[in-house]
């Protein structure tokens, strides 16, 4: 008789997960333990973590504000004052410590003296706060004087700035053209290119029709003696000149036009945006599944951009086949089928709906159309309309 030993359970010793960061920190051996490991071991992101949930819990919203604007690199070399918060935040007091020293005496001996001391970290952090307070305060002034500059720069608006072009560009061109006109100088000018040269486009030519308009008025009222004051004014000038600078102006006035003609023409004709498919169908009303048929609608996300149709209406027993009209397939606007064709698309009330359906969910469009012709009932058009008691049959790329 075999006498099978009964074994021992081993017993599993779940290892205790290690503790990282902060919580690692040695606090049962002395200040001088927890300030080696914040110093050499802690990452320094979590020191700097540390120190500013000190500041924002102990100190005022301004004071806090102050130094919460230093960089981190303020926070990152004082790994003793992260120490002296953590030893705090533990309730724990600083240690005071005890070492030899050699004390000299009077007759030139020396005398071994115990002498105690004591690392004030309150002190150590009290004097931290208030340089970073200074600095901080300094940087928040330079700060608000950038964003006061800021403020007062002058921001022109586009119809501004355009002006400001026209002013700088054709406008200084045409005051150019007038002054050597005054001074005698037959010079002639070619606003058409001129306006290329600037790169201005033809809504630029009315402000510089309104210019030439005025021109040629005086000139014209001066040439046909219809203005006794632009007779005077322009006394000095010869009748040949100032007939060529009329024809001179037209000519200009002329320009205005082939520019505006040519800025219409380039413009560009803004496109609708087109919804997304799953946005078109969101307010589509149809029936999800009709029982009595044993019917299921197809995704209706699938109808955008397809270009044949099977709608059943299980109230009405009606079957309706639309077809697109349009290169990019059909489109749903709420609960409306938009872009089909309405001279090719057709409905009809069927007798037997479960024989024809089975046709029109599995047939090719010209077997649907020979099993169409057979149906006796009165066919009609349709108007696109969706509603809860269709089901959406089949939809075809051709």
């Amino acid at each position: 008789m075999l006498i099978m030993a009964m074994r021992k359970k081993k017993v599993v010793v779940v290892k205790r997960r290690p503790k990282t960061g902060v919580a690692a920190a040695p606090i049962d051996k002395g200040f001088n333990y927890c300030k080696d490991y914040f110093h050499i071991d802690l990452d320094r992101k979590d020191g700097v973590k540390l120190m500013k949930e000190y500041v924002k819990t102990n100190c005022s919203k301004l004071d806090a504000k102050a130094i919460l604007a230093c960089p981190d690199y303020v926070f990152t070399v004082r790994t003793h004052i992260a120490a002296c918060m953590h030893w705090i935040n533990s309730g724990l007091e600083f240690d005071k410590r005890k070492f030899i020293q050699n004390q000299y005496q009077a007759d030139g001996s020396v005398k071994k003296v115990e002498v105690e001391s004591f690392y004030d970290g309150h002190d150590a952090i009290r004097r931290f706060l208030n340089f970073a307070i200074d600095a901080g305060k300094k940087i928040l002034a330079e700060k608000s004087e950038s964003a006061e500059e800021k403020s007062n720069v002058i921001v022109l608006t586009p119809l501004q700035r355009y002006q400001e072009k026209l002013n700088n560009t054709i406008m200084a061109d045409l005051d150019d053209l007038e002054d050597s006109w005054i001074g005698g100088e037959e010079v002639d000018f070619d606003l058409y290119n001129r306006f290329r040269y600037h790169g201005l486009t033809g809504k630029a030519a009315e402000p510089v029709r309104r210019v030439l308009e005025g021109w040629l008025l005086d000139y014209s009222d001066a040439y046909h003696k219809r203005c006794d004051q632009a007779v005077e004014g322009y006394s000095h000038i010869k009748r040949s000149v100032m007939r060529r600078r009329i024809k001179h102006v037209e000519l200009m006035l002329a320009d205005c036009d082939k520019l505006k003609a040519a800025s219409a023409a380039t413009r560009k004709v803004r496109k609708p945006r087109v919804k997304s498919a799953d946005k078109q169908v969101t307010n589509m009303k149809y029936k999800k599944e009709d029982n009595d048929y044993k019917l299921v609608s197809i995704n209706p996300i699938s109808i955008v951009g397809s270009y044949r149709l099977y709608v059943f209406n299980a109230k009405t027993r009606e079957i309706t086949e639309y077809v697109s009209g349009k290169v990019d397939g059909f489109s749903v606007k709420g609960t409306t089928l938009q872009g089909f064709d309405q001279d090719n698309s057709r409905k009809i009330r069927l007798r037997k709906p479960e024989d024809f359906i089975k046709v029109a969910q599995s047939k090719t469009p010209r077997q649907i159309n020979t099993a169409w012709s057979k149906l006796t009932t009165k066919e009609s058009k349709p108007n696109g309309r969706i509603n809860s008691d269709c089901i959406l049959l089949r939809i075809l790329d051709k």
